[in-house]
């Protein structure tokens, strides 16, 4: 073993996105670092400087020894982290450790495990360092593009919605109701093949989502009984939900019951198929886009660990 690998072993890396949410990164950076400083925590930074590069800055750290390291951004900064590692074969991912101080618009995956979107609270959890050891979803398209999501993944709706929200963000938090809002009046349902374990359904349907953890799309709930270290993945069927459906059931959009819907079918399996009609449904994993048509998705269990609350 180098003297890097020794001597980074117990440090953090963080890989910062400057331009995650929309308020002053300049004076949160500062802010961050000195409450780490505050709680001994021992770190190491870099900037992201183009999209996907935390992919590259993950493997580079992981080569210099680093096995802990902190997203500093929103839901798709902590997307590209995970992808960084997973990707990597320098070391067993569940040797690694990620940490999250949230600055993003949606920030999701912390809402599963009570992370409060706070960064002097956030800070306080990484010093504390209590972990799990969490699931990871692997999804793998027809043109073989292969991406990995700590959080929820899907396609359809959910796709349309994520390809909307590039264009409304500016919005803030309220951008996720609009995307979804758009999404119902103009998004066409199509026909789904869905094949897991013995089953296989054909119907239309407006999405399926593949969840590790429960919320997505800005705190709404779709999936059922989560269990982010059970080694299964929480598959959700919409069928016709419309936006009528959407507006008089608002509130149980966000607290979950919005699953137990009559037009909803919720399962739990280790591998699914997804094959829609037409191959322009759109692929979405932690809220980024994929890409299109025909999905295959498997769990990872217990792949890496996370610092929660």
């Amino acid at each position: 073993m180098s003297n890097s690998v020794k001597l980074n072993a117990g440090s953090w890396f963080i890989i910062a996105n400057p331009t995650s949410g929309n308020r002053n990164f300049s004076k949160q950076w500062k802010e961050i670092q000195q409450l780490l400083t505050q709680e001994n925590i021992d770190f190491s930074f870099v900037f992201t400087q183009f999209s996907k590069h935390e992919i590259k800055l993950v493997d580079a750290a992981i080569q210099q020894g680093f096995r802990n390291i902190i997203s500093v951004g929103g839901d798709g900064t902590l997307h590209h982290v995970v992808n960084g590692i997973m990707l990597q074969r320098y070391v067993k991912t569940s040797d690694i450790t990620i940490a999250v101080i949230p600055l993003g618009t949606g920030n999701d995956w912390i809402k599963t495990y009570n992370i409060p979107n706070s960064i002097k609270k956030a800070i306080h959890i990484i010093a504390n360092k209590k972990t799990i050891l969490q699931d990871i979803g692997v999804l793998q398209t027809e043109n073989n593009i292969i991406s990995y999501f700590n959080n929820v993944a899907g396609l359809g709706y959910d796709g349309y919605i994520v390809y909307k929200l590039e264009k409304l963000k500016r919005f803030g938090a309220i951008a996720y109701l609009l995307a979804g809002i758009s999404g119902l009046l103009f998004y066409k349902k199509a026909d789904f093949k869905i094949i897991f374990d013995d089953k296989i359904i054909e119907t239309k349907c407006l999405m399926v989502l593949f969840g590790i953890c429960k919320f997505s799309g800005g705190g709404m709930q779709f999936t059922k009984d989560v269990h982010t270290t059970d080694g299964l993945l929480d598959i959700t069927i919409a069928k016709n939900l419309n936006l009528f459906d959407l507006i008089i059931n608002i509130n149980k959009l966000y607290n979950g019951h919005i699953a137990s819907h009559k037009k909803i079918e919720t399962y739990k399996t280790k591998e699914i198929t997804v094959i829609p009609k037409y191959s322009n449904s759109m692929i979405q994993a932690d809220g980024e886009l994929i890409g299109k048509g025909k999905v295959k998705v498997k769990i990872i269990e217990k792949a890496l660990n996370f610092v929660v609350n």
